[in-house]
């Protein structure tokens, strides 16, 4: 199966969405499965993995209710308050929901550079294994020696990268990031999504070339084995279509063989949050 690990759902509102800026109006519009489905369809997507895009409980509940009329949202990663005193219970009340696989926080947006590990919000994550819920590390390179303590401080967890964690495609600044993200991928309970590249790059200037040097660092440093394919859709749309977002990534893995491109465009996904 091919699966897109990473997508997101929303209906779109103009605070609770600012982060959508006025530069960004393609996306400014509800984007739900009705709208999904047909584009995976063209694409040959046999389904997808629902990723919060807001940081609420009711986000979480809101992509419960999605996956429960669509079939082909194979998974959920939600929102909880990972600092919250009453986390276990949350967390108790989740696990009844087997389609929601795991969480995410937008740590991209916590001004302290180290709040990955920070103790509080640690403390959550430790209790993520207990019901086997994933989690997606969302950050900026700058926040990548915080991640690099983060990970060896969870050897059991199932852990994963989103987008390459935001490295500058835009000015082609590989070396800072790679070396980094090169000592994280030496833990073999991390994974990275090939993700979210195309509104890191030049929107409206990008070629697949662009993308290669990224590309090679986290193939070389994580393997056929630990990378995921996601679309980051509808995000994507401000810099390209569906369509050209999984091209860069077939293309780019077509020398590979067809047990390990099959890994990266699903199977790793499906082993990953136990689709």
């Amino acid at each position: 199966m091919v699966i897109d690990a990473h997508q997101h759902f929303w209906q779109y509102h103009p605070v609770k969405d600012a982060w959508i800026t006025d530069d960004m109006k393609v996306i400014q519009q509800d984007f739900l499965p009705q709208h999904l489905l047909p584009v995976l369809a063209q694409n040959n997507v046999d389904g997808c993995v629902a990723v919060q895009a807001d940081q609420s409980e009711m986000e979480t509940d809101f992509l419960l209710g999605l996956a429960a009329g669509h079939d082909f949202i194979k998974g959920i990663v939600g929102w909880i308050d990972l600092r919250d005193a009453d986390l276990e219970d949350r967390l108790a009340h989740y696990s009844q929901y087997p389609v929601l696989k795991g969480f995410r926080h937008i740590v991209q947006g916590e001004p302290d550079p180290a709040f990955i590990i920070r103790e509080d919000f640690c403390r959550g994550i430790q209790l993520l294994s207990k019901y086997n819920f994933t989690y997606d590390i969302l950050v900026y390179p700058v926040q990548l020696p915080a991640v690099a303590t983060f990970v060896q401080k969870f050897p059991d967890h199932r852990l994963v990268i989103d987008h390459l964690a935001k490295p500058y495609i835009k000015t082609g600044d590989v070396e800072n990031w790679a070396k980094q993200m090169r000592a994280i991928a030496r833990y073999p309970h991390v994974y990275c999504k090939l993700s979210g590249m195309v509104t890191e790059a030049d929107w409206n200037n990008w070629e697949p070339a662009h993308f290669a040097p990224f590309l090679e660092v986290c193939l070389e440093a994580f393997g056929a084995d630990r990378l995921l394919f996601g679309s980051d859709w509808p995000v994507c749309q401000v810099a390209g279509s569906y369509t050209q977002v999984k091209g860069i990534v077939t293309d780019y893995i077509s020398h590979l063989s067809a047990t390990e491109q099959a890994k990266i465009m699903g199977g790793n996904a499906i082993a990953f949050y136990g689709l």
